[in-house]
C-alpha cells in the first residue's frame, strides 16, 4: 500500500477510536449529570414536577444524544480534510526527497530541496543537501584530477614521442636520448606515486610505525637533505628557537615525539620544499619546536610573500593550485592533502599561520607519547581525517 493512504487510514482510524471514545464517555458520565440537573429543577417546581422527572430526563438525554449525532459528520468531515491535508503535506516532502535521490543517483549533484520548519523530515532535507554538496565536491574533485592529471601526463608523453622520434631518425645519440627518457618517465613515475599515496592516506590503507623520536634527529635529517637546495637558491635554512615560544634550541632540540619518522620526514620535506618554492631568493627559512598543550609543535616558518587568506584552508585541498599558472614539475596539488592526512593518521594535526607581505608558519602538532595519539601501531584511523 502507498504512503498516502496509508497515513490517511492511519488518521482515519485516530477519528473514529476518538468518536467512539467521546459518544462513550458521554453515555457513561451524561446519566449522572442529567440526574442531577433534574433533581434541581424538580425541586425548583415543587411537588407537582414529580410527573414531569422522568419527560425531563429523556428531553435533556436526546437533546445532548441529537447534538453530538448532529455535530459528528462535520466533525469527521473537517477531521477527515485536515487527515488529508497532514498526510499529503507528509507525502509531498517525501516524494521530493525521493525525486532529489533520483537525481543524485544520475550524476545531478546540484539539487537542492527546500527546508522549512524543524521537524524530522526538514532534518532529513538538510542533511540531503549536505550529502549533494559533498557529492558535488568530490565530482568536481574527481573532474579536476582528471584535468590535472591529464596535463601533467600530457607533457611527458609529449616529450617521450619527440625523443623516441629522434631516435628513430638518428637525430639524437642513443645516450642522450636513454638520458632524457629516464628523465620523463621519471616524471611520470613520481606522479603516480603521488596519487597511489593520495588514496592510500585517504582510504586508511597505510601502514604507520610510530615510536619516540628525538625532535633535533628530525631536523638534522631535514637539513641534511636540504641544505643544497636551498644554498643553490640563495635561501638561508636553519633551526632555530623562536624567542617567543620561550625555549632554548637545545632544550627544542631534545625534545620527543611519538611518530612515524619516515612519515614525518615526509611532511617536513614537503613543507620544506614549498617554502624553498615560494621563498625569494637572500630569503630565509626556519625550523622551530616549541611544546604545545600535551604535544610539540614543529614549524616551518619563510620570510616569503604569505598567502591569501581565502586560500588558508583550501591549500589543503586535494590538487588546489593557488597560483594556476604554475609550471609543471612544481608538484601535483596533493602533498598538502597528504601531509595533512599523515598528521592526523599520527594523532596530530597540520595547520596554516600566514598573512600576505608576511611570510607563512606550517605548523605541525604531534603528541609526546603513544597515549595522547590515539593511534594503534601499524595502522591509519580514516575517521580522523
Amino acid at each position: 500500500m502507498k504512503l498516502y493512504p496509508r497515513l490517511f487510514l492511519a488518521h482515519a482510524w485516530v477519528i473514529v477510536l476518538g468518536t467512539a471514545v467521546l459518544l462513550l464517555l458521554s453515555e457513561l458520565f451524561a446519566s449522572a449529570f442529567i440526574a442531577h440537573h433534574v433533581e434541581q429543577m424538580v425541586r425548583l417546581i415543587g411537588p407537582r414536577s414529580e410527573a414531569l422527572r422522568g419527560d425531563l430526563e429523556r428531553g435533556m438525554r436526546q437533546t445532548l444524544t441529537w447534538t453530538l449525532l448532529s455535530a459528528l459528520p462535520f466533525s469527521l468531515l473537517i477531521a477527515a480534510l485536515t487527515a488529508a491535508y497532514a498526510a499529503r503535506q507528509v507525502v509531498g516532502r517525501v516524494r521530493r526527497l525521493e525525486a532529489g535521490s533520483r537525481a543524485l543517483a544520475r550524476g545531478e549533484y546540484n539539487v537542492r530541496l527546500e527546508a522549512p520548519g524543524s521537524d524530522e523530515l526538514s532534518d532529513l532535507a538538510h542533511s540531503f543537501n549536505t550529502l549533494g554538496g559533498a557529492l558535488e565536491q568530490v565530482e568536481q574533485g574527481r573532474t579536476q584530477l582528471i584535468g590535472n592529471e591529464a596535463h601533467e601526463l600530457r607533457s611527458p608523453l609529449a616529450a617521450l614521442r619527440g625523443y623516441a622520434e629522434a631516435l628513430g631518425d638518428d637525430i639524437l645519440p642513443p645516450k642522450k636520448v636513454s638520458l632524457a627518457l629516464e628523465r620523463e618517465l621519471g616524471a611520470m613515475e613520481r606522479l603516480v606515486r603521488d596519487l597511489s599515496l593520495v588514496s592510500r592516506v585517504e582510504g586508511g590503507q597505510l601502514e604507520l610505525h610510530p615510536y619516540t623520536v628525538r625532535v633535533g634527529e628530525l631536523f638534522e635529517a631535514a637539513l641534511e637533505r636540504f641544505l643544497p637546495a636551498f644554498e643553490a637558491r640563495e635561501v638561508r635554512l636553519s633551526a632555530r628557537a623562536d624567542p617567543a615560544l620561550e625555549i632554548h634550541a637545545l632544550e627544542a632540540h631534545a625534545l620527543e615525539v611519538w611518530a612515524d619518522p619516515e612519515r614525518t620526514h615526509q611532511i617536513l620535506s614537503n613543507l620544506l620544499s614549498n617554502a624553498l618554492r615560494h621563498t625569494p631568493a637572500g630569503g630565509q627559512v626556519w625550523l622551530e619546536a616549541a611544546l604545545e598543550g600535551t604535544g610539540v609543535s614543529l614549524r616551518v616558518r619563510d620570510s616569503g610573500p604569505g598567502i591569501a587568506l581565502e586560500q588558508q584552508e583550501r591549500i589543503f585541498e586535494r590538487f588546489y593550485r593557488g597560483d594556476a599558472a604554475r609550471v609543471r614539475g612544481e608538484g601535483s596539488g596533493i602533498g598538502l592533502t597528504v601531509a595533512r592526512g599523515l598528521a592526523r593518521a599520527m594523532g596530530g594535526e597540520l595547520r596554516l599561520l600566514s598573512r600576505p607581505g608576511e611570510g607563512s608558519t606550517f605548523m605541525l602538532t604531534l603528541p609526546t607519547r603513544a597515549g595522547n595519539a590515539g593511534l594503534a601501531v601499524g595502522s591509519l584511523d580514516p575517521q580522523r581525517r
